[in-house]
């Protein structure tokens, strides 16, 4: 049998009513994501019903609507409607790169269909391949972004559902400024309907740079096939781990009682869960290095704290590291205090630490290179405010991702539906070590469902 095919019905070009702005030159927290994948995230909705009279089919009012409210959040938004282009100069040499906010035919909208239901995503015990059908852009890096949009918008209808999933250049945002666009977004949508002005935080463009240095950096490159490079993950088993506001009370009250301290988060602690039970999955010898790497936000940790709607990268790994044996031979609470103490230790010295750093000797994030076998990374946040991003459906029934940025050990942190400080954990690992995930105690005793 076939697998399920995901048909495109259409698809256009969406650009602001107001363009011609200057460039915007890319930072080094934006820099270092060019050989990294976009982000992609989707939410999956129940699809309104369609009424017996004569009123608008509602797939297509939403479409319509979509695209309006899309053009017009891009007024504030205008980075995204645009391209990468690189600037180059021989003599002296120099290699910078920005974002073209003119020289574009602007955003993607995609319409696509699926003979699938929300229970064929939904049921499986590992999230289905034909999820990463529903994206755009599926296995591009930042770089194609000087010829592909940086943003990209695909409606996937299904028998009894509507999936949204937007495509997003890595380079130009992170996680935080992701989410911004996405609330923006469903802000003026919900404005729309009501026949109101859309009230959301305006995005900040203007990006950061360390003292003496910007807005163009000159890269010691002179053709990105010096710093490209393109991952294929291995076979992984891609599965959604659900834990409950108590069960990760529990595992927080655990760890801080190991610990005698109180400052050990949630997140800290169940990121030190999956960390012992991973590296016990996997079986490595004792003496095997093993780490625990963190998405850290920056713009709180500066001394001069950069506001929230900072719309750029503004995001550094931490880790937390140890041989396999005595991870394994400490408790919870001693694997949870190596990351308090690694995410306490990023502080405004230690960003421009790396900044200076950077600057002296830029380098590209490579998935082969940053992100071993032997270690887990954490993505995302369970604090950003997924399931309030509603287009006239009611609250999504779930959150999905694309093929990008997965490897073995990503972890990706969601709110669970349902609220309360309950999580979702997508957890990507090799068949092998995803079964023995599923058969250790441990970790099982503590998710939900």
């Amino acid at each position: 049998m076939d697998p399920p095919v995901v048909q495109i019905i259409s698809e256009c070009f969406i650009k602001p009513e107001e363009h011609n702005h200057p460039p915007i030159y890319l930072a080094p927290w934006d820099l270092v994501m060019l050989s990294v994948h976009y982000i992609q995230k989707g939410l999956l909705f129940i699809k309104p019903q369609t009424t017996t009279n004569d009123q608008e089919n509602p797939v297509k009012s939403l479409l319509e609507k979509l695209k309006e409210s899309l053009t017009l959040t891009l007024v504030h938004f205008y980075p995204l409607a645009g391209r990468l282009a690189t600037q180059k100069q021989e003599n002296p040499p120099s290699y910078s790169v920005y974002i073209d906010c003119n020289n574009s035919p602007g955003a993607k909208f995609i319409y696509a269909t699926a003979d699938l239901t929300i229970s064929d995503i939904l049921s499986p015990v590992d999230v289905p391949v034909v999820v990463q059908s529903f994206f755009d852009h599926d296995r591009a890096i930042n770089h194609d972004g000087h010829s592909m949009s940086l943003l990209s918008i695909q409606v996937t209808e299904l028998t009894d559902g509507i999936f949204i999933g937007f495509s997003i250049n890595h380079a130009v945002v992170d996680g935080t400024s992701y989410w911004h666009f996405w609330e923006s977004l469903s802000n003026t949508f919900r404005a729309q309907e009501k026949n109101n002005l859309a009230n959301f935080r305006l995005p900040i463009l203007n990006r950061w740079f360390p003292d003496g240095y910007g807005p163009v950096l000159n890269l010691p490159f002179s053709h990105h096939d010096q710093f490209i490079s393109r991952f294929e993950a291995p076979p992984l088993r891609e599965r959604i781990f659900h834990f409950s506001s108590q069960s990760i009370a529990k595992l927080k009250s655990k760890a801080n009682t190991e610990a005698k301290t109180n400052k050990i988060s949630s997140f800290q602690s169940v990121s030190a869960l999956v960390w012992r039970c991973v590296t016990r999955a996997r079986r490595l010898p004792r003496d095997q290095e093993t780490s625990c790497r963190m998405a850290a936000n920056n713009r709180a940790r500066m001394d001069r704290p950069l506001p929230n709607e900072y719309f750029g990268n503004s995001m550094q790994p931490v880790r937390g590291k140890t041989s396999a044996g005595e991870l394994l031979e400490h408790g919870l609470g001693w694997a949870a205090w190596q990351l308090h103490e690694a995410v306490a230790g990023q502080s405004d010295a230690a960003v421009r630490e790396w900044m200076g750093n950077w600057v002296q000797d830029p380098i590209i994030y490579h998935f082969e290179k940053f992100f071993d076998p032997c270690s887990v990374m954490m993505g995302s946040s369970p604090r950003f405010g997924i399931y309030e991003n509603e287009f006239g459906m009611g609250k999504a029934v779930a959150i999905r991702s694309g093929y990008a940025n997965k490897f073995d050990g990503k972890v990706t942190f969601y709110p669970g539906c349902e609220g309360g400080g309950s999580m979702d954990l997508e957890v990507n690992l090799p068949p092998e070590t995803m079964a023995a995930l599923e058969s250790d105690g441990e970790f099982m005793g503590a998710v939900c469902g």
